[in-house]
Order: C-alpha cells, then sequence, then structure tokens
C-alpha cells in the first residue's frame, strides 16, 4: 500500500454558485486550509446546505483520493480545481478498495472511523461542469467516503495518518458499493449488512435493495 499523506486541507460554508446560469446552494465549494477543528458533528468553520443528505455525526469529515484527479484530467482533458469534490481531505494512498467500514485511523489528534461511502450526487456535474462525471464516478467506483469521528481534535496540513484499527471483515468502500450500483448479488450483500460499524444511511439503502431482490429473484 502507498503511503498515507494529506495533499489538501478544505472547509467552506454554504454558497451561492452558478450553473449553467442558474444559481443554487451548496457547500461543495471549499477553501483550502492549514487546519481543521474536528467535532463529533461536524468541522468547524465548514457545513452543508441539505442537512437531510449531507452532513451529520455519520458524516462529519469527507475525504477524497488525490490519485484519482488525475485519472478525471486525462479522461477530460481538463484541470479541476482543488477540492473539486467538496472533501475535506484530499490524500494520497487511501483508495476506496484499500480502505474498509469500520477501519479506524489517527489523523492529528482526531479519531475516525470510516462510516460509509459516499452517494454521489449531481452537485458535483454542476461544480466541475462536467454532465458526465457523476455517471463515471458511479462506473469507475471513485466516490470518496465519510468518517465518524470517535475523538474530537486537530487536523494540520503536515499531520500524520495513522492506521490503529483494521476491522475483521475488511469490506472495502469499493465492495459496497459496487454491489449496491453494481453486482446486486444478495449474499454480500448480507454480508455487509453484518457490519455493526456501517452508516445507518447505508444499512437503509442496501437493505431497501436487498428486499426488492428478494421480491424479484424468488432467492
Amino acid at each position: 500500500m502507498a503511503e498515507r499523506d494529506i495533499i489538501w486541507l478544505s472547509k467552506g460554508k454554504p454558497k451561492t454558485l452558478t450553473y449553467k446560469g442558474i444559481e443554487y446552494r451548496s457547500g461543495i465549494s471549499k477553501s483550502q486550509a492549514d487546519q481543521l477543528e474536528v467535532t463529533y458533528e461536524r468541522i468547524i468553520d465548514d457545513d452543508v446546505e441539505n442537512h437531510d443528505y449531507h452532513g451529520g455525526k455519520e458524516r462529519a469529515l469527507c475525504i477524497y483520493p488525490y490519485e484519482h484527479y488525475t485519472v478525471w484530467e486525462n479522461l477530460y482533458h481538463q484541470p479541476l480545481p482543488k477540492a473539486a469534490f467538496g472533501e475535506n481531505l484530499t490524500v494520497i494512498g487511501m483508495k476506496e478498495e484499500d480502505i474498509c467500514v469500520g477501519d479506524i485511523f489517527k489523523i492529528g489528534t482526531a479519531v475516525v472511523q470510516v462510516s460509509q461511502g459516499r452517494f454521489p450526487c449531481a452537485t458535483i456535474n454542476k461544480h466541475t461542469h462536467i454532465n458526465t462525471l457523476l455517471s463515471k464516478i458511479i462506473e469507475y467506483g471513485y466516490t470518496g467516503y465519510f468518517f465518524r469521528v470517535i475523538e474530537e481534535g486537530t487536523i494540520n496540513r503536515d499531520s500524520t495518518i495513522t492506521q490503529i484499527e483494521q476491522h475483521p471483515k475488511q469490506i472495502s468502500i469499493a465492495d459496497i458499493h459496487h454491489t449496491f450500483f453494481h453486482d446486486k448479488n444478495p449474499e454480500l450483500i448480507e454480508e455487509i449488512l453484518s457490519v455493526n460499524e456501517l452508516s445507518l444511511e447505508w444499512k437503509i439503502r442496501l437493505e431497501k435493495l436487498y428486499q426488492q431482490l428478494k421480491k424479484y429473484r424468488h432467492f
């Protein structure tokens, strides 16, 4: 596994943005920061616009792998802004296939746990002005993911990232994404649902999919 490192720290409050001449409100546009003050609920001076679908204890800290930026920039032949996906931490060496729900890390003085993958939405298209980016994120599984906070603390630009516990089931963010969006394998869904540390939001989504599959496949 590649060495883990922080590339950018980012935070920001919701603001009015424009897409194709139409205004919308979102917290996706972040500014670069030298330090993040991490609480159980959120990062200080960082917020989301729609609290029904974003933010909260299960999504206190948003992470996006830096390696994906090269993929997107090569695919679309254009540079992306820093923190283009609204993430708080842009990191290297922590791609979705390497990160499992329930894994615990110490970043700076904060202790955090992987809670879920990101469920991407069309705001990503609006923010980057790339109309097909959302569909490609779903195709590739390059979603990023969230941490819940176990111990509040401070993360600096030069803070180290140390994994202090690996979840025994080792079900990765990539496993969950591809099961939900592509494979739709009932046995895999059952295995994922057995991970207690998975966020309630994703448990509900997967249980709903499981029941739909059960109804139509009669397993």
